[in-house]
Order: structure tokens, then sequence, then C-alpha cells
């Protein structure tokens, strides 16, 4: 849990003392993460986004669309699209990712059951890009046999392209994008924000504890392909052989805000150990002088992301990307 120590390419442990040692010690969470989920891919795997519009309704004061953007070539992803009526200049946006339980018709407002946090926003004068997440939804296809080492690294480069959809709208201001997710959503939110710093703050919520903690050690849920199978397949599902934790991505993520929803009855994710996750990475907080911008609350509740924290999460983005960046 010290993240204010790196290895450097002696193999020697060294003292993050300023910020240009944390850029060392950064570089190794995001080696080490790799480990695990397999490489980002370069740039060379774009192709053009070819966004498609394949259905569109009108809602009270904004326009909702079902659409599909070429991720890669062969591959297209299923996505809603949220633009509020009547922006009077480029508006921030939000990169919206849904749990195991949702993919079409549920993440956008459409299900009865899913939370509103694509809808919502919208109708708060942000627009909203929603992915099906691989394996879910409408994007039923296989990460492995598509070449990607987990399907966590195949959605994580969903996100980004899902992030190019949104650099290349007018109605979109590309400074002010932002992540939140719930539960795979949760922790999903957090990788995109560590491998695409365009994400200038992320919300996750019901999203993630140490691998120590999880289900007291057994990592056996982490392995499906959908996740990362190497947990399984080199690490044995062994915390203690894991190559990163949860403490790691957060810090990494510094100095860009980030909001943490850790209800006191999840029975996914433990929240004393989102506790003492945020403890850790709250130090490379302060090494940035900016630990007002970790933000975590612990309410009542189980597993989700109800009315209250959802209010609670719309507030930090609004003074995160409407107040603090001009």
């Amino acid at each position: 849990m010290n993240l204010i120590e790196y290895v450097d390419s002696n193999g020697h442990e060294r003292s993050v003392a300023n910020l240009q040692d944390w850029v060392k010690r950064r570089e190794e969470i995001l080696e080490n993460m790799q480990l695990v989920m397999g490489p980002v891919p370069g740039p060379e795997k774009k192709v053009p986004l070819e966004v498609e519009v394949h259905e569109s309704e009108q809602l009270p004061g904004l326009t909702r669309s079902r659409i599909s953007y070429a991720s890669e070539k062969g591959h297209r992803v299923p996505a809603y699209l949220l633009v509020p009526d009547g922006l009077k200049g480029p508006a921030p946006a939000l990169l919206s990712l849904h749990g195991t339980s949702g993919g079409k018709g549920r993440t956008a407002g459409v299900g009865k059951e899913y939370p509103l946090y694509t809808l919502e926003p919208a109708q708060r004068g942000y627009v909203t890009i929603a992915p099906d997440y691989v394996t879910l939804g409408d994007n039923l296809v296989d990460p492995i046999q598509m070449g990607y080492a987990s399907g966590t690294m195949k959605g994580i480069w969903d996100h980004i392209r899902a992030v190019d959809v949104l650099e290349s709208m007018p109605e979109v201001d590309g400074s002010r994008i932002g992540v939140l997710g719930l539960s795979l959503g949760g922790h999903n939110a957090l990788f995109s924000a560590v491998f695409d710093e365009r994400l200038k703050a992320a919300v996750t919520s019901s999203g993630f504890d140490s691998f120590f903690d999880y289900m007291d050690g057994d990592l056996t849920g982490w392995c499906q392909d959908r996740y990362m199978p190497r947990i399984r397949n080199v690490y044995g599902k062994d915390p203690a052989k894991m190559s990163f934790d949860f403490h790691e991505v957060v810090a990494a993520i510094a100095p860009r805000p980030v909001f943490v929803h850790a209800p006191l009855s999840d029975s996914n994710f433990k929240v004393e150990s989102v506790r003492k996750c945020l403890k850790a990475a709250g130090a490379v907080y302060q090494l940035f002088d900016a630990e007002e911008d970790l933000v975590a609350i612990y309410p009542e509740g189980g597993h989700g992301f109800p009315p209250e924290a959802r209010e609670q999460a719309y507030a930090f983005l609004d003074r995160v990307l409407t107040e603090d960046i001009s």
C-alpha cells in the first residue's frame, strides 16, 4: 500500500520525492496493469469511426440515438448517444459505463431497473455516450478470439474509441470529458481514465476493493474472459502474485478528480478495503496538492448507485467539468 516508492531500472527501490519520481512510479503501474490485461493497442489499431445512427427518439430536452462506431477493423461497437437540445456552444460530455446487467435497452435509461446515469446527466446538459461492453448487450464478440488478452483491455479500447466519437462532435468540448460507471462500469471507469488522459474526471460506484479483500481473496470472479483470465492462467488467482491493485489504479489517475461511491453493505466490494485503497492513493494526491479532488462517500445501502449518490456524483462532475475548467 506504500505508493511513495518505486523500482528503478536497476531493480532498486526508491522513494518518490517529487513529481518527476511519481512519473516513473506511474509508468511502473501502467506496465504492471498491462501484464494482467494485455497491452493497450497503439494508434495503428484505429480506423475511421464511421458513426452510424440506427434509430433516434426525441425525449424531453434531448435526443437519444442508438448508434454504432468502428472500434477497429471488422468490429463495430453499439452504443447510446444522448445530446441535449438547445446547446449554446460545445458542452461537457460523459462516457457512461454500465454494469453486468447493462447493455441494449438498459444502458441509457431505457430499462426500468437500471440506474439512469446516462439519461440524467444529459438532462443536465452533458452529451453522454454509453457503449455496450464487450460480451454484453449487442456487443457479443469474443475478446480472446479477437487477439486480446482480456475483455478488460478490449473494453478499454472500445471506450477510448467512444471518447474519439465524443471528440469528433461539434457539440462536445473535448477539454471537458469525464467518465462514470457502476460495478463492472465502475472499475472500467477507472481503467479507462488511467489509459486515456483525455478523461478529466472519473466517478466509480460499487466498483472495486483490493484484490486481497475481494471475496476474501478468492479472485475467481475476476477470471472470466470478459475480465482478466490471466489472473487465473498466469497468477493462479493469488492476490499476492498480482502485479497491480486498485490503490495503484486510483493513484495513477492523479491529479485528475475521482469520486468514489462505496456503500456500506456492498455484497461485492468491502467498504473498509475501499477506504484502505483510497488512503494509500491519497498520498499521491497530496503530492500533487490535490487532496480535495479525491472524494469518497460511504452511505448506507448495498451494491448499486442510488439516486442520492448519483446526485452527489453529478454535483462533483459539475464542479470539476463546468466550474474548474474554463
